[in-house]
């Protein structure tokens, strides 16, 4: 499989892969290291590209050991077998190798069809609170629902307080698979975002959309949704992966 290493830290990485160009950008907030990571791998023999974006939970090298695990796991197999796969694959991997509870990580899988298919859907799972979005051209769309405390009261009609908002319910490490978040896609083709909570907890839906509608690059849009969840005020750690999935941009519908 043709892959790119998970990243974190302050490093981008960008690649082309089977048609599609992705950047993504990683930044310390405050905390005192970088317990995100993000990679991508294109599969030679299904053609799709998986991208990961995962949020290691705590501020420890358990943490940020366990997000690149299941970021470089869940990407190759997802371009294989899907992305509810590639999660399984990832929590396998994270209990063979690290025993202790406090390694553990939130994610987010994305799988693209493969190249020539840009109308095809796009495959999608995630646990926790980690984000996939989707510019059609004309319309951000949120794909995924936050598994935490605070969304589950809103379902049912209560008002949580804010800080249940950074309280998680499923994790790599202890998710079932029956809870493991899915959802598709009409259309893969136009601009697709992966985000760990230090950027979408720190910028609403139309800030947004205006970043990720505005700016003409990946590696642009990247950088500048980062910098401002920080320049907000935000804390915790940032990172944002964008993809383009087809050479030039055009309206789609939604």
């Amino acid at each position: 499989m043709c892959s790119a290493p998970a990243t974190d830290g302050s490093d981008t990485g960008a690649i082309r892969l089977t048609g599609t160009t992705w950047e993504s950008l990683s930044r310390r907030g405050s905390r005192s290291l970088n317990a995100d990571a993000a990679a991508a791998v294109a599969d030679p023999v299904t053609g799709r590209t998986a991208y990961v974006v995962a949020d290691g939970v705590g501020d420890h090298l358990a943490a940020a050991r366990a997000a690149r695990t299941v970021a470089d796991v869940a990407a190759r197999v997802g371009a294989r077998s899907g992305a509810h796969a590639g999660i399984l694959a990832a929590q396998e991997e994270l209990l063979r190798q690290f025993p202790q509870s406090e390694a553990d990580s939130v994610l987010v899988v994305a799988v693209l069809p493969s190249t020539g298919r840009p109308d095809a859907p796009a495959d999608i799972a995630w646990v926790g609170d980690c984000r996939a979005y989707r510019w059609n051209g004309r319309v951000l769309h949120q794909i995924t629902t936050d598994h935490t405390v605070a969304e589950y009261w809103r379902a049912h009609g209560w008002g949580p307080p804010p800080r249940l908002d950074h309280v998680v319910i499923t994790s790599a490490r202890t998710v079932r698979p029956a809870d493991i978040g899915l959802a598709t896609t009409g259309s893969s083709a136009g601009r697709l975002l992966l985000s760990t909570d230090g950027v979408h907890k720190r910028l609403d839906m139309p800030a947004i959309k205006a970043i990720v509608a505005d700016e003409s690059s990946v590696a642009r849009a990247a950088d500048t949704l980062v910098d401002s969840a920080l320049r907000t005020g935000g804390t915790d750690n940032t990172t944002a992966l964008v993809a383009d999935c087809h050479p030039a941009p055009r309206a789609l519908d939604a």
